[in-house]
């Protein structure tokens, strides 16, 4: 899966040191200080965290909207798959751009899309502007995720020239899966305290964005942009990235994450709400929030853990998890669904983390970029397929039928991914 981008690799022929550490005395005197990486490094953590909340904010709010406009289960996964379509489309289009075009100013334009998209939910809570805001949102998030996971593994390099990457890989991957659980979260404990559900925690991240936007300002930039712009193409996938076969795995292990990560922030909260008779919308982001807790969390603990050691843990953990959670959707026990949720949740979220720090690793400066767009598109693939053809299949069967289905659908992906990675190994 590679974009091979002719323009990434011309941009940085001359300066591909610059995008990473400087590794020659002269490159670093010429740079900021490092303390200024240093922070720059956790500004730039805190901004991916709360743009990746605020994406996933109408999560505990969709039942209100539901009641609002009267739409069906079916229309909250077209909503969903219209936010995955605009990731899709902007890591297509834009994932890789930052290669030579600076990380900042793709950040930056990022967060204006985000800006916009929330002055759309605040404006209307009416279904086609609901589209809309979720379709902008969805472009914003395609371009921040790559340019974001850049920029991090740069700014660790020139903090700490040489050190273990365990530090990027932990807050990166922390940042993209923690910020996506925050988001219910705090939009969940907003609309059910505070009144006006459908604007207040809009009107909340409207201001965190711009204050987002300030930091990222502050920030130093990582990438020379060359004197000629390179000629423009849209990114191309392709395993070409040092290691086909790692690349491959990596590739298959962020589509199973983010599948399950997809069903929580799309249909999860109506579950909730409608077929275990919980309609509280704090608890409905809580639950949310804790699988997505859990995979931070799970992230940061295994940091120090092998490769190998990781993938058997995230593959063994997230089948154990959606295998619980059948059976609690089956008993409609939410302490049962919700463990099963959480173990779930911990095996995505090593996987996920794998996966991104294996493709930063291999990944030469000039295409770094361009190689983790191409990762985030295809976990977006498994966020957006999995999770609609769940809500396509509701329309002919129960939702505890078509969850159950999902369930089987995860195990045969876990399967091909351990497949995937056992071959490669053997393959060595």
């Amino acid at each position: 899966m590679s974009t091979s981008s002719v323009a990434g690799r011309t941009a940085h022929r001359a300066s591909a040191g610059s995008t990473t550490a400087p590794q020659e005395a002269g490159a670093a005197r010429e740079r900021p200080s490092a303390r200024r990486h240093g922070a720059g490094f956790w500004l730039v953590a805190a901004v991916f965290v709360t743009a990746m909340a605020f994406s996933t904010v109408p999560t505990p709010l969709y039942p209100l909207y539901q009641a609002h406009d009267g739409f069906s289960t079916f229309t909250v996964t077209v909503v969903f798959a219209v936010y995955a379509v605009g990731v899709l489309v902007s890591l297509l289009l834009a994932g890789h751009v930052s290669d030579w075009t600076g990380r900042k100013r793709i950040l930056l334009f990022a967060l204006g899309l985000e800006s916009v998209a929330a002055v759309l939910f605040l404006a209307s809570p009416a279904l086609p502007v609901l589209i809309a805001a979720r379709l902008i949102t969805g472009l914003g998030v395609g371009m921040l995720t790559a340019a974001a996971t850049a920029h991090l593994h740069e700014l660790h390099s020139v903090h700490r020239p040489g050190a273990s990457p365990v530090r990027f890989e932990v807050v990166s991957t922390a940042a993209n899966i923690g910020g996506l659980g925050f988001g219910p979260l705090i939009a969940g404990l907003l609309a059910e305290y505070l009144g006006a559900p459908l604007r207040v925690p809009y009107a909340v991240f409207a201001v965190l964005l711009l204050v987002g936007a300030l930091a990222v300002a502050l920030t130093p930039e990582t990438v020379e942009r060359p004197e000629v712009r390179p000629a423009y193409r849209p990114q191309r996938v392709s395993a070409d990235h040092g290691d086909r076969a790692g690349y491959v795995a990596a590739a298959a292990s962020g589509f199973a994450s983010l599948a399950v990560f997809g069903l929580f922030t799309s249909l999860v909260p109506g579950f909730v709400g409608h077929t275990l008779h919980h309609p509280s919308r704090a608890l409905a982001g809580l639950v949310v929030f804790a699988v997505f807790g859990a995979a931070a969390a799970a992230q940061v603990v295994t940091g120090r853990l092998g490769a190998r050691t990781r993938q058997t843990v995230g593959l063994a953990a997230q089948a154990a998890g959606v295998v619980v959670l059948a059976v609690g959707v089956h008993a409609a026990n939410l302490p049962v669904f919700l463990v099963g949720g959480i173990t779930a949740g911990v095996g995505a979220g090593v996987l996920f983390k794998s996966a991104v720090g294996a493709v930063a690793g291999m990944a030469e400066p000039a295409r770094r970029g361009e190689a983790l767009a191409g990762l985030f598109l295809i976990s977006y693939l498994g966020l957006a397929l999995l999770p609609v053809g769940l809500g396509v299949a509701s329309r002919s069967m129960s939702l505890t039928d078509a969850l159950t289905w999902f369930t089987g659908v995860v195990l045969v992906l876990l399967a091909a991914v351990a497949a995937l990675g056992r071959r490669r190994n053997t393959g060595r």
